[in-house]
């Protein structure tokens, strides 16, 4: 299994009100059950005040590594891709477990 994690920090001046961080938030959470290569899938804002923590995060799991290739090239995972791009930078990281 593959653990798929990403987080994203909302770029200066963006908060978790702002109508295209509504409708992102709304893009990656429709994705659970529309994807078949995803096996768990979870997502949620942070609650930490520490400075270094990023705003929002995906925890997600996939069977191998061509079904995370499938889940990352699915249009509707790229059509969320695209609206997170307009308000937010992320990091990711893929490892075994």
């Amino acid at each position: 299994m593959i653990r798929h994690l990403v987080l994203f920090k909302l770029n200066d001046g963006v908060e978790r009100d702002d109508p295209r961080v509504v409708e992102g938030e709304k893009a990656f959470r429709a994705l659970d059950g529309r994807i078949e290569e995803i096996r768990f899938w979870e997502l949620g804002w942070n609650l930490s005040d520490r400075p270094i923590a990023y705003d929002f995060a995906i925890n997600s799991g996939f069977e191998d590594a061509e079904s995370l290739r499938r889940y990352v090239e699915h249009p509707e995972h790229q059509a969320g891709v695209a609206l997170w791009r307009e308000f937010a930078t992320w990091v990711i990281a893929d490892y075994t477990y």
